[in-house]
């Protein structure tokens, strides 16, 4: 499969810059295990245009589902077999395959045009490899099935780096990391984590008020 940076929008070249820079730990702290362990598998953080500008493409996830339920996530999950190479271009033909699964999204209006080093999410012993798109040629999107998917929403960059959007997520744990409320949802845990780098990376982050904290049943 082709990653290609070739007639992307100006705007994204900060993102393109930090893409092919950025190292794993600047990104998490949790990164996959050396002995190999863990379930491959991909994310697609696309990017779009929107009627107020730059946009990412997020969904929310089924609340009966046995893990992270009810969470705001970008498109993805688990390789399958046929996605091949998990090391090669398996993980950006899961990203695309599972985004079209899940949001009914037609992969041929996306142009790859970067990869993150993989993550780590250790609740799940998910293996995730970021794959960064640009929505070339939207198409309609929504929740395919409601088991899986609650709901498929996109939110504009602007309101991503707004301070007043901002906050620290906390979760009964005790584990504090960045949150976003946008949309009527609560972004946290790895995809808010992702975005928090991707913004910071990009030069897109504007100071935000990091002792405004708020607990994951927010809505309670």
């Amino acid at each position: 499969m082709e990653v290609s940076e070739e007639g992307l929008p100006e705007w994204l070249g900060p993102v393109v810059r930090a893409v092919r820079t950025v190292a794993p730990r600047q990104l998490s702290s949790f990164l996959p295990p050396a002995d190999g362990r863990g379930r491959q598998s991909a994310v697609l953080i696309l990017f779009g245009e929107g009627p107020r500008g730059p946009e990412l493409l997020l969904m929310e996830r089924a609340g009966s589902l046995r893990s992270h339920a009810g969470q705001p996530s970008f498109p993805g999950g688990a390789l399958d077999p046929e996605d091949g190479d998990p090391q090669g271009d398996g993980p950006l033909r899961a990203a695309l395959r599972e985004a079209e699964e899940e949001t009914g999204l037609d992969p041929a209006g996306v142009q790859i045009f970067g990869v993150l080093p993989k993550l780590y999410i250790p609740v799940s012993s998910f293996v995730v490899t970021p794959v960064l798109g640009w929505w070339r040629k939207p198409s309609p999107v929504d929740a395919v099935d409601p088991a899986e998917t609650a709901r498929v929403f996109t939110v504009p960059v602007v309101d991503l780096t707004d301070p007043a959007h901002r906050a620290t997520a906390v979760h009964p744990s005790g584990h504090a990391g960045p949150a976003f409320l946008v949309e009527s949802a609560l972004v946290w845990g790895f995809t808010a984590g992702v975005i928090d780098r991707l913004l910071h990376f990009a030069g897109w982050e504007r100071p935000w008020d990091r002792e405004k904290r708020v607990p994951l049943d927010w809505r309670a």
